[in-house]
């Protein structure tokens, strides 16, 4: 079965690099791992043994983010390497500097899995929610390299609980330990015979904790707000954007902050709200931001902050590309909309069920509960109330998470 896999990835990999003749995301993606042995022997010359964390692309560095910060703070003389999949997060993970080298993932190959172990001799090794490279994950179990698995969730439809899953089952067998989203997810593994298993809860708790105890003001924003009620939109596609300008009808005091996932859309969102006065924030110098509805975030790495000047929040994707991060908005303790397609997202399910977030499939439904709240001051404030108690009672899982792993991370392996 292994050798199946393996010419499964190589063929993968060859679509890739068909795809980078016409997608750029494809090109970065061959570009990063160019010379990539070679730039990696270089970087890890006679240096000591790293931490080891591969992220798949930026949410799941987020998640990474919180434990890179505690082993830092905890042990600062222990280097950490963090691998990306996807040119998204290896470009923040650049940009960030919190790791000591940032580098690309090479393809799972076995080759590459030893010559990549070889070179960089991890005293650990840590995959976020849901990285699975088996040839690597062999490697590692071969060399007896402890490695771990944080914020995972799994699913009953998932391939591991299938008859047919059996052989990527007893990979995951394999691995010193799984720290899980949900006792579900526990439970999921131990029908395979996993049972090195601890639920903790999410490690993004715990950094969007971080990131709104540090958070400043902006004050292009309050220019903007002015004592106006904000909606703020986070990370956008078409479909939310439409409901959206079609919201803006029925509450003409709102202001609308509206931050697109991809920000190459700008000229498409611009011309989604026609209708009203819009800024752009990379020329908001130009604008009169007080006479201003709608402000278009045409840039990226403000909106965890941004969300702090919202009364109700929005999130894209959940119409149709994946439900983005709920998190950075529900930390500021303010009601939370988003599309219909949220199932496999467990805190938008979990603030669903606790009526601190609503699912909406129009514009429609949102303006009905939005006037709820303004008919009802008591009620909006139960609502962030909500919000703002499930993130603090989720708070906690990178104690958990290193409390458990840390003897690994300080051992000597010279």
């Amino acid at each position: 079965m292994q050798t199946i896999y393996t010419i499964g990835i190589w063929f993968y990999g060859l679509g890739i690099r068909v795809a980078a003749l016409f997608n750029e995301k494809a090109r970065q993606w061959v570009r990063g791992r160019k010379n990539i042995f070679t730039e990696l022997e270089r970087a890890f010359s006679g240096k000591t043994n790293p931490v080891w964390i591969h992220c798949a692309s930026l949410g799941e560095y987020e998640q990474a983010k919180p434990l890179i910060e505690k082993i830092k703070q905890e042990q600062p003389e222990t280097k950490i390497l963090t691998t990306f999949f996807s040119p998204s997060g290896y470009t923040q993970g650049i940009k960030n500097k919190l790791s000591d080298d940032v580098f690309y993932m090479p393809l799972d190959l076995p080759r590459n899995a030893r010559r990549f172990l070889d070179i960089v001799q991890p005293k650990a090794a840590v995959f976020v929610k849901y990285e699975y490279w088996y040839n690597f994950m062999h490697q590692l179990h071969q060399r007896a390299i402890p490695y771990y698995y944080i914020s995972a969730i799994f699913r009953e439809s998932q391939h591991f609980f299938k008859p047919f899953g059996r052989w990527f089952a007893k990979q995951l067998q394999q691995a010193t330990h799984f720290f899980v989203q949900t006792e579900k997810s526990k439970q999921l593994l131990e029908t395979i015979d996993v049972k090195k298993v601890t639920v903790c809860g999410d490690t993004r708790f715990d950094r969007v904790k971080a990131i709104a105890y540090r958070v400043e003001p902006f004050d292009f924003m309050e220019t903007f707000r002015q004592d106006r009620k904000v909606i703020v939109a986070g990370s956008t596609w078409g479909p939310d954007e439409q409901l959206l300008a079609q919201l803006l009808q029925h509450f003409p005091d709102y202001k609308l902050v509206v931050a697109p996932h991809e920000i190459n859309r700008t000229p498409e969102v611009k011309q989604t709200f026609a209708a009203y006065k819009t800024a752009l924030y990379s020329s908001k110098e130009e604008n009169n931001l007080v006479d201003c509805q709608v402000f278009i975030i045409d840039t990226i790495g403000i909106l965890n902050r941004l969300y702090q000047y919202s009364t109700v929040s929005y999130i894209g994707g959940a119409f149709k590309t994946g439900l983005h991060n709920i998190l950075e908005a529900a930390v500021y303790g303010k009601p939370i909309f988003f599309g219909p397609h949220y199932d496999h997202f467990n805190e938008a399910v979990n603030l669903v069920a606790l009526k601190g977030a609503f699912s909406v499939t129009s514009a429609d439904e949102m303006e009905t509960i939005m006037t709820k709240f303004e008919q009802n001051p008591e009620y909006y404030d139960q609502t962030c109330d909500i919000c703002q108690q499930y993130v603090a009672q989720n708070l906690g899982a990178v104690d958990i998470i290193y409390k458990r792993i840390g003897e690994s991370l300080c051992r000597d392996v010279s």
